[in-house]
Formats: C-alpha cells, sequence, structure tokens
C-alpha cells in the first residue's frame, strides 16, 4: 500500500486510536473528532462539530488563551504544545484529567487547523491520590506535614482544594504550627508550581524597608537606594508569594497591598511608573484578625480582601494522636542528619511527650527531641533524656488524679507509637498481668487481649518477670 492508498484510509485509522483526537480550525471550531474522543468526552460527534473548541474548558487552553499574542489561541505562535496535564469538562459536568498534546497543520506556509491528542490520566491520578492517603494514614507526611487525627486529615483535604483556586489563601495558625509548609503545599499543588514561589516574613523590617522589600525601589529612592531593586512581588511573578505575620504589617502598606491584589499593578518606591503583576497572594497570621479590625488596628477592607479562604492550623496539645508520629519522624530525620543510629522511646517518654502542653508546637517538638537525642548515647530515648521543662509540665487535670493515673492522652500516644505486640506487652507489665486491666489500658475488651496473646504468642509470667 503506498502514500496515496493509505491517505484514503486515513478516517478509519484514526477511528482505532484510544487518544482522543480533535482537528481545530483557524476560528477555534471544531472540525473532526474521532469514537475515543466521544467516550472521553461523553460528548456525541454531532454535538461538538462546528463548536467552539473552548466547549471543553480545558484550564490549559484558558491560559493559553489568555496569553495568546498575535492570534486568539497561543498554539498558534508558540506552533507546537507537548504533554500538557490539563483538565476538560465532560458533558455530564464532571472533570477528566488528560494529557495533551498539540500541533498546527500547515499548508504552503499557511496554517489550516490544529490537531490535538488527548489522553485520559484519570486512572493514574486516582492510583496517585490513594498512594498520598496511604501515606498520610502511615505517617510518611503530606508535602512535610505529619500527622493522621481528624483534623490534620482535613486540613489536608483543605489545602487540596484550595490549591486548585487562584483566590488569595490565609492561614491562621499558633507559632510553630506549620504555616510554612501549608502555603508550600497551597503552591506545589496549585497550577503556578512551576512558577516562582517568594516567602517573606512581613515583621522583620521597620515600615519604610518593608515597602522597598515587597515592591522594589528605583535608584535614588532614599539614602543608600544606589541601584534599581526588584521587590518581592515582581519576584514571584506568575507565581505565588506568601507574606508570613500579615497582621504585623502597618496600615500605610496594607493600603498598598491592597492596590496591587485589586488592580494587579505595583509602584515601586521612588517611581510613579505603575508595572503588572500576575501573583496569587498566601498570607499567614497567627493574631486575631478581627480583633485588629475592631481596634482600628488593620484595614477592614484589607482583611476581607486577603480573608477569601481561611484556612486554620490546629494547636499539637488539641492534636495528641499525632505526636507519636511526629517523634518518629522527627527522630529518624535527627539520626540521618548526625549519622547516629535511629533511636526510639521509652513508653513512659511517650507519655511525657503526650502530657506536655507544646506552647510551642511541632517546632517546639523537634527541638525538644533533637536534644534528647543528642544527649542520649545509646537506647532509647528514656524521661530523664527530654528537656526539664518537658520532664516536670504535666497536664494540671492529671495531677490531681495522682502519680500512677494514666490518662486518654498517654494512651491514645502509647498506642499509636508502638506496635500492637509493643503495646500489649506494655501494657500487660503496667497491670501485673492482670489482663482485665490490660484491657482498660488499651481501650479494648478482654477477649481482644487475649486473642492478641495468642496472635504474638506472648508468655505471660516471662512477660511479668521482665
Amino acid at each position: 500500500m503506498n502514500q496515496d492508498s493509505v491517505k484514503n484510509y486515513l478516517e478509519g485509522i484514526i477511528e482505532t486510536m484510544s487518544e482522543g483526537l480533535l482537528i481545530v480550525g483557524r476560528d477555534g471550531r471544531i472540525s473532526m473528532v474521532n469514537e475515543a474522543l466521544e467516550k472521553l468526552t461523553g460528548f456525541k460527534r454531532q454535538e461538538l462539530l462546528g463548536k467552539p473548541c473552548t466547549v471543553l474548558q480545558c484550564d490549559a487552553c484558558k491560559l493559553s488563551i489568555k496569553e495568546g499574542r498575535d492570534h486568539w489561541c497561543r498554539l498558534f505562535d508558540t506552533k507546537k504544545e507537548s504533554r500538557q496535564h490539563c483538565r476538560i469538562l465532560r458533558k455530564d459536568g464532571t472533570t477528566v484529567e488528560v494529557i495533551k498534546n498539540a500541533t498546527l497543520l500547515s499548508e504552503g506556509g499557511e496554517v489550516l487547523a490544529s490537531v490535538e491528542t488527548l489522553t485520559d490520566i484519570s486512572a493514574i491520578t486516582e492510583r496517585d491520590r490513594r498512594i498520598e492517603e496511604l501515606s498520610r494514614l502511615f505517617g510518611t507526611g503530606f508535602h512535610g506535614m505529619v500527622g493522621n487525627s481528624a483534623p490534620m486529615r482535613r486540613l489536608f483535604s483543605i489545602l487540596e482544594r484550595a490549591a486548585r483556586s487562584d483566590a488569595p489563601v490565609i492561614i491562621y495558625g499558633e507559632s510553630g504550627t506549620g504555616k510554612e509548609l501549608a502555603a508550600q503545599a497551597i503552591h506545589d499543588m496549585g497550577p503556578r508550581s512551576d512558577k516562582p514561589f517568594v516567602q517573606f516574613n512581613c515583621a522583620a523590617l521597620n515600615e519604610s524597608l518593608l515597602e522597598s522589600e515587597l515592591f522594589g525601589h528605583v535608584k535614588g529612592a532614599f539614602t543608600g537606594a544606589i541601584r534599581h531593586r526588584q521587590g518581592r512581588f515582581e519576584a514571584a511573578h506568575q507565581g505565588d508569594i506568601f507574606l508570613d505575620e500579615i497582621g504585623d504589617v502597618p496600615l500605610n502598606t496594607q493600603v498598598k497591598l491592597l492596590r496591587v491584589l485589586e488592580n494587579k499593578t505595583l509602584e515601586r518606591v521612588g517611581d510613579h511608573r505603575p508595572v503588572e503583576v500576575d501573583v496569587r497572594i498566601i498570607t499567614a497570621t497567627n493574631r486575631n484578625l478581627q480583633d485588629l479590625v475592631s481596634q482600628g488596628r488593620f484595614r477592614e477592607d484589607f482583611f476581607y480582601r486577603i480573608n477569601v479562604i481561611p484556612i486554620h492550623i490546629t494547636p499539637l496539645r488539641e492534636r495528641v494522636a499525632d505526636i507519636p508520629l511526629l517523634a518518629r519522624h522527627f527522630m529518624t530525620e535527627i539520626s540521618a542528619r548526625f549519622d547516629k543510629k535511629a533511636c526510639g522511646a521509652t513508653p513512659e517518654a511517650m507519655r511525657l511527650l503526650a502530657r506536655y502542653p507544646w506552647p510551642g508546637n511541632v517546632r517546639e517538638l523537634k527541638s525538644a527531641l533533637e536534644y534528647a537525642c543528642m544527649i542520649t548515647d545509646q537506647g532509647p530515648l528514656a524521661p530523664e533524656h527530654l528537656p526539664p521543662q518537658v520532664q516536670e509540665v504535666a497536664r494540671p487535670e492529671d495531677i490531681k488524679k495522682g502519680p500512677g493515673y494514666k490518662s486518654e492522652a498517654d494512651t491514645k500516644a502509647t498506642n499509636a507509637y508502638f506496635s500492637p505486640r509493643e503495646a500489649l506487652l506494655d501494657a500487660l507489665r503496667r497491670s501485673g498481668g492482670n489482663q482485665s486491666q490490660a484491657a482498660r489500658i488499651l481501650g479494648v475488651n478482654r477477649g481482644t487481649v487475649l486473642n492478641r496473646m495468642r496472635k504474638y504468642g506472648v508468655d505471660l509470667k516471662k512477660v511479668i518477670d521482665s
């Protein structure tokens, strides 16, 4: 079969393709689709032919059209798009993730149309999502954040949804809860992940230097301005900017930030010419901004402009079940960093970690474990290895119960940190072999204790003697 014969059967060949195919004319209207595209989108051929290609509402196409220069779509300038990850809209209103390849068809130097192929990757995306869920379940982390408590699972879900949007996000949380990690996760999962991510602490500088850092300055704008300087917003163009401690920004600077958000333009210090910037803003604070608004220390209009997607990070003392996962994660990391044998923790040490209220949150926990790992030579961390404040402070309500009392938080921490066998042995030792009491410690019934003893081959006499 020669080349001319192949052309006669080209339409039939296209119908055998597993990838969806469509041909779009210079006017943006669909002139041809194959059967695979019908199955992928749910649209019948007659529902697509002659319609604008925007009927599929591809998110990558929206960006291409927005950035188009000489033509209505950027493709007609770039000539080719390779392995573009995007989402398209199906007829039933759902979206499907695809990999798109596109190129132009031309004859005699004149562009006739574009041809695009779409490969369904929704199964791969679903697999990756399940792997991510399992990673969270076993405490391996979510973009650097570790936890499997209900508040953390809810936080991870909200971060995923916030990342899909381009609206301003504000992250509330006490110092040390991981607001920076949350902001980084939003950027990494968002459509701007391949663009800059610029971080800046707004409490670090006075008002004049703050504006220069944010918006840049021109030569001679003030004493010491010996050259032009690009600001953080310009550096973050087309990406994300993370402004930490937004509650400490002076009122005058808030006015200028509001203008950037509303007009997407800024003025460098010492200059009056507007500079266009396309930036998604993420802010964070450990303060109550609504209280600051009522006190006149924070602009109400600026508050409502940045408070579009509020995200709250729960303090560590309210998610005690995450302490064992965090402890294991940090001890592994610390041991690897200092080339030491991986250290564990005794049940008594874990109970102290669970009782301490952690005013410095996750950051303080990491510091405490770093201290403990450094002063112990070998073996697991014991209570005496922990910082003095952790050894001395217990929850007031537990102190009233007496020195032998084991709180629900202690039980959760012990059971989460140790394997089922280790937790069983620990409960049997502390109960002196009393299986009913061991069941109460573990939070299970007596029959479960007996079943676990048989399953793990536990010799009660040896356990008590040890």
